[in-house]
């Protein structure tokens, strides 16, 4: 109970530090789901960021016989268009993937058909339009997130072969690898984001199962803490940080895919939101704009790869 109160008075306090957003449109409806147009082709399980006015989607696999791509697709929410960017350097799946002054990075992976745990580190330069590889991961594993603070990112979790607590941070300036404080539960699959200054991790599979463990890095101590579980266990989801607000989309856990979507704010607690269209799980998720968007995915485990575009506006 103790270490839960200071998880909620020094996140509260860490967001009265952050500038308040700037107030949306009047006549956005907030609370509800949108279609976006499909993607070029079915996918499920790589990597998703926003990248200047753009969303680029990153590798993942087409089957579920484990065959890993190096597509890159690119999606403008302007127009509601798809494009092809430049392909990536190997085939993978699995991965997480940040921004850092306008460079992607991408981080691990699983690649040979799902057979090898990557710590593979590359970089795509818009600029250039070209990837180069750089200094790789110590720990090399799949199903991670990544969260960039202060221009560093953070590496958390995910899964080689069994769940990881590790966290280690990357500076793209000086191309070097910091070990930092572990989960508090190894989990790999889960969503990620920033409140204020403190980095959240919430829900996951655990070596025991589904927790929907919620966790926050305190950046006064540099210490994990507990927060409240997830009401709806799950891993697989569509996730990201907007405002005060960590969202959790779709998901599965043991079954069919899910239309569940929820936030987990400042106070330490979960609210129910507008489900989802369609149930999906194991989606590409990115935050642009001040919406949550999510593609592709599979309805079920084993079951039928999808192509939608789905678009939250809280």
């Amino acid at each position: 109970m103790k270490t839960t109160i200071l998880f909620v008075s020094a996140l509260l306090l860490s967001l009265s530090m952050v500038s308040p957003a700037v107030a949306q449109e009047s006549d956005v409806v907030h609370d509800t789901w949108s279609i976006g147009a499909p993607m070029p082709h079915v996918a499920m399980g790589g990597a998703a960021v926003a990248l200047g006015k753009r969303i680029i989607l990153l590798g993942g696999f087409i089957d579920w016989n484990n065959t890993e791509v190096a597509n890159t697709l690119v999606y403008n929410p302007a127009s509601n268009s798809w494009s092809w960017g430049s392909p990536l350097p190997m085939p993978i799946a699995a991965m997480s993937a940040a921004v850092v002054n306008n460079v992607l990075y991408l981080f691990g992976g699983i690649v040979d058909n799902a057979s090898t745990f990557t710590n593979a580190v590359w970089a795509y330069d818009p600029q250039t339009k070209t990837w180069s590889s750089k200094s790789p991961m110590p720990t090399a594993r799949s199903d991670s997130g990544a969260v960039v603070e202060n221009n560093i990112i953070y590496v958390i979790g995910g899964r080689n072969p069994t769940r990881l607590q590790t966290v280690e941070s990357y500076d793209p300036t000086t191309d070097t690898w910091t070990e930092e404080a572990p989960l508090l539960i190894g989990q790999s699959n889960f969503t990620v984001g920033r409140l204020g200054t403190w980095i959240v991790a919430a829900d996951g599979y655990a070596e025991y199962g589904y927790a929907g463990d919620t966790e926050g890095l305190n950046p006064l101590t540099n210490a994990w803490e507990t927060g409240t579980p997830d009401p709806t266990v799950r891993d697989g989801t569509c996730g990201g940080s907007i405002g005060s607000q960590l969202y959790v989309a779709g998901g599965y856990d043991y079954g069919p895919a899910i239309t569940r979507t929820e936030s987990f704010s400042s106070k330490n607690t979960w609210e129910t939101l507008a489900d989802m269209p369609l149930a999906t799980m194991l989606l590409y998720s990115a935050v642009y704009n001040g919406q949550l968007y999510c593609f592709g995915g599979s309805d079920a485990w084993e079951g039928n790869l999808l192509d939608h575009v789905q678009i939250y506006q809280p």
